[in-house]
């Protein structure tokens, strides 16, 4: 059999939080490894990674890769031969998977089970607003509805329209399509737009979950870097006149993860030369409306020209009302909704109903969200520069990120020292397509003040393992708080 080559940083992303159980750290990696191996995910013939290289990825000593080989050797679930390395072996081992599976730590984060582990890597709120409790009590479901809607609820998909044309977009309903959640209007799009082999215009770095959903329709990415004020659109425009993508894909908004904002006249270029060069432009504002500034709103990239927008309610009310959107051309929203149809017949009503309703009074909701955002924001950013302050981490105007950049070091290790320390962050390679922001870590800052002290102490003692030589103040000693066993978040 043919060697399998397996990524260095996959495998890293796919051990999750391996090493946030009890126990001596190469049983809990032999432990990791077994279950990828009995699930298939790492398929007969697989090459592991050299103890080297592992160890240093995961930032332990070489013998706990060594030891944790052997334990696998010992039960036949690996072999070693000098020279060859270590490959899975191939008795009893189940079939490769016929479908990609995600690495992305983003969303594997979300599918481990509940543990003391902070998690400043999934980045929505925690728990329901009161008004979406409220809605839900006092919400009468339709007589004599099918149920079925796979573009959408009818009184939804106004309420939608009506807000883009309150914010100087006029929209009809009929451009509406009503999606389970802002990943799954993602999917669609690429999932009708995008062919194998086609090149995609993204940022670097870039939202992970767009990215899953790029390699899985074996799309290449064309990534443009994202600098102090978004995207290069100087390079954007270049990159679309070489190489008509199959799309574009953009976040100009508080930009996750790097929180920028892009100005109006670049983001005008932007969509005039995607409109004259026939490139379908996405635009993702979901974090659009998460301003600190109460000024007046940035005017939305489809306000100079034909901008296929995506939304969510998630940011705002909370992650676990899967109602997302997607603005377009009545033609394309039509074609989406055919497609939407064969996966799910349409998303949840009640969801639906209780939407509409949220959006009748959403300006409070969003006030009272920003307002919670903001002295969050402003408590982990007095945190990191009371404890870390070697770590660089720029005010956001917005959004709910922020993105750290280490003085040296590797993101990727760090992070596998930090959950050691009970602590789950984001390294920035993930979302990095053209190889940088390696020492860049996102953080949110959508927890409790107290949780949020506890995970800075916990990264703090995390770096003094990880860099010893590097300067910062004594944290402070301070109690776990109560409720931290409960963070799922």
């Amino acid at each position: 059999m043919e060697p399998i080559p397996l990524p260095l940083d996959d495998l890293v992303a796919r051990l999750g939080r391996w090493s946030a159980g009890r126990g001596p750290l190469y049983l809990l990696l032999a432990a990791r490894l077994r279950q990828l191996i009995d699930e298939g995910l790492l398929p007969a013939g697989t090459v592991l990674p050299p103890d080297r290289r592992l160890a240093a990825a995961l930032a332990v000593g070489r013998t706990t890769v060594v030891t944790a080989y052997d334990t696998l050797r010992q039960e036949g679930r690996v072999v070693r031969r000098q020279g060859s390395g270590t490959r899975v072996a191939s008795a009893a081992i189940p079939p490769r998977p016929r479908v990609r599976e995600t690495s992305n730590p983003l969303f594997l984060h979300l599918l481990e089970a509940p543990d003391d582990v902070i998690l400043l890597s999934c980045a929505a709120p925690l728990g329901p607003t009161p008004e979406l409790t409220r809605a839900y009590r006092t919400m009468t479901l339709p007589d004599g509805d099918l149920g079925y809607h796979p573009a959408g609820l009818p009184a939804l998909r106004t309420a939608i329209a009506a807000r883009y044309a309150r914010r100087g977009v006029p929209t009809g309903a009929e451009q509406i399509l009503v999606t389970t959640g802002a990943q799954q209007a993602l999917a669609l799009l690429v999932r009708l737009l995008i062919a194998p082999g086609d090149e995609v215009l993204i940022e670097s770095p870039t939202y992970p979950g767009v990215l899953d959903l790029l390699r899985e329709a074996a799309a290449l990415p064309h990534p443009v870097a994202v600098g102090p004020d978004g995207i290069d659109v100087t390079e954007a425009v270049r990159v679309m006149e070489c190489h008509r993508p199959a799309l574009a894909y953009v976040v100009p908004r508080f930009h996750n993860p790097t929180g920028t904002v892009l100005p109006p006249l670049p983001g005008r270029r932007l969509v005039e030369a995607a409109n004259s060069l026939g490139v379908p432009l996405v635009d993702d504002e979901v974090l659009a409306d998460l301003a600190f500034d109460p000024g007046p709103a940035q005017p939305p990239l489809s306000s100079y020209g034909e901008v296929i927008g995506v939304g969510s309610l998630s940011k705002a009310v909370w992650g676990g009302l899967r109602i997302g959107w997607v603005r377009g051309p009545a033609a394309l929203i039509s074609r989406l909704a055919r497609l939407k149809a064969i996966h799910d017949l349409g998303s949840d009503v009640p969801a639906q109903l209780v939407a509409s309703r949220l959006l009748e009074e959403y300006e409070p909701i969003l006030a009272s969200r920003v307002r919670t955002l903001r002295s969050a924001h402003d408590h982990l950013r007095a945190e990191l520069t009371r404890l870390l302050p070697s770590w660089s981490c720029p005010p956001a105007a917005g959004g709910q990120t922020l993105w750290v950049h280490l003085p040296y070091g590797d993101g990727v290790a760090f992070t596998q020292v930090a959950l050691r320390h009970g602590v789950a962050v984001l390294p920035g390679a993930t979302m990095d397509t053209l190889g940088g922001s390696t020492r860049c870590l996102r953080l949110h800052f959508l927890l409790a003040p107290d949780v949020l002290s506890e995970a800075v102490r916990r990264l703090t003692t995390a770096w003094r393992e990880y860099a010893p030589n590097a300067t910062a103040a004594s944290p402070t000693p301070s109690p776990a708080p109560a409720a931290l066993n409960a963070i799922t978040l």
